[in-house]
């Protein structure tokens, strides 16, 4: 498959992924009366993947997430080559979700982008209040077993076909744990979305959910090699 195919697939995966999760965040989370609340965000993020593992697992491998990539580089899943066209598809997946986003949630009066808008945060912006060291703990940990479960789940001893069963759902759990702490990025490519359009606190703040994911990740993809390595 070419490596435009694949980044191709890449994009649009990223988009969905954005575009249903953090529109969950955005539209459904507060709506009045039947608001989906944390739980149905952390369902749809984790649905987003579940259906673009099948989707497009064949064609790019689904990663959705510049973390991914690099934690699969990490653990020699995925040449290095190939990681620039990645990232930059996955950043324009994501910023173009945003931006479809933006235009339907800017149909509703009395939107106001700076509320938030999905974007992650620490400090002030944390949902709980959580401080620096606490949310870039978190997000670290968080990407860490995102990545061991996803090594795991793809590993060639593992059951065939059911690899975005464990994948989603781990990331559902994900936030289930995050959101409180960092509206939940454990993806570069996610939190850069909703900032391009929060500006401000949101892009000053972005580098701790570029730097976190990216050393979750990489940690992940040296120690799982190592635990399964020489196991039947």
């Amino acid at each position: 498959m070419s490596i435009t195919k694949r980044a191709t697939a890449e994009f649009f995966g990223t988009f969905w992924l954005v575009f249903g999760g953090c529109g969950s965040a955005v539209l459904s989370a507060a709506f009045p009366n039947l608001g989906i609340g944390l739980l149905g965000v952390g369902l749809a993020f984790g649905l987003t993947v579940l259906t673009m593992a099948y989707a497009i697992g064949h064609i790019s491998g689904c990663h959705l997430n510049p973390a991914v990539s690099v934690g699969l580089l990490a653990a020699r899943r995925f040449p290095a080559k190939d990681l620039p066209a990645y990232v930059v598809a996955q950043c324009a997946g994501a910023v173009s979700a945003a931006a479809a986003l933006f235009v339907i949630a800017s149909g509703k009066a009395g939107f106001d982008v700076s509320a938030g808008f999905a974007a992650n945060g620490y400090g002030a912006h944390s949902p709980g209040g959580y401080s620096l060291l606490a949310c870039f703990t978190a997000e670290t940990l968080l990407t860490f077993f995102f990545l061991f479960v996803i090594l795991g789940a793809t590993d060639l001893r593992a059951p065939e076909g059911f690899a975005g069963l464990p994948i989603g759902l781990a990331l559902t759990l994900i936030h289930l744990i995050g959101i409180p702490v960092t509206n939940t990025s454990v993806n570069p490519a996610r939190s850069l979305g909703p900032a391009v359009f929060v500006g401000d606190w949101a892009v000053q703040q972005l580098w701790l959910f570029w730097i976190a994911p990216f050393l979750g990740a990489a940690l992940a993809g040296l120690v799982y090699p190592w635990l399964a390595e020489g196991h039947d």
